[in-house]
């Protein structure tokens, strides 16, 4: 019997009680994220307002693919997901085998080899722990170019010193859509 998703503010309580980790490790496998529909809406005119075109781009904490499936309507075909949780609910929604990495697997160099022209990452980074961050972005400016944060909170800060510069924000019903170029690489 599948078991009933939280709903968004029952995630934050679920975080709260279980730890964002343990939240997914007992979720992971069926779910989606409540606000799917707006994110949607959101990431479809942001790219078209920033004229991002069809490239190879990693689905970073891929969830159940929700930003996947947008990339695959708009044109995309090089599509990387990773999560260490969602994975089997990404693979059955997608058709696609993501990686089980973590971002402190990321952080420790678990991409470091591959290469993409965009990053999206989708109501995950702010849940990172902040002193994360600095090392985690690092790794992610030496992979892409360009980075997506899509988040429903103004967190996370990302300071240029973590090699990446805010260059545009869409909102829209209080989820943000942030455009990061990389400053420079090694």
């Amino acid at each position: 019997m599948k078991r009933a998703e939280p709903s968004a503010s029952g995630i934050r309580g679920e975080y709260e009680t279980h730890g964002v980790a343990g939240f997914y490790k007992q979720h992971g496998d069926d779910y989606s994220n409540p606000h799917e529909g707006v994110l949607a809406e959101l990431l479809r005119s942001s790219l078209n307002e920033w004229s991002i075109q069809p490239c190879r781009s990693l689905d970073l904490a891929c969830g159940s693919g929700e930003v996947t499936v947008v990339l695959e309507q708009l044109g995309f075909t090089e599509i990387v997901g990773a999560d260490p949780y969602t994975y089997e609910a990404y693979r059955r929604r997608t058709g696609r085998n993501p990686l089980k990495l973590s971002f402190e697997e990321i952080q420790a160099g678990g991409l470091e080899q591959d290469r993409f022209e965009l990053i999206v990452c989708s109501f995950a980074l702010h849940l990172a722990d902040e002193s994360r961050l600095p090392p985690l972005l690092y790794q992610l400016a030496q992979m892409a170019p360009t980075l997506i944060v899509l988040t429903p909170h103004k967190r996370p800060e990302i300071l240029e010193a973590w090699h990446w510069r805010m260059v545009d924000e869409q909102m829209h019903e209080r989820v943000r859509a942030r455009l990061y170029k990389r400053l420079n690489k090694r």
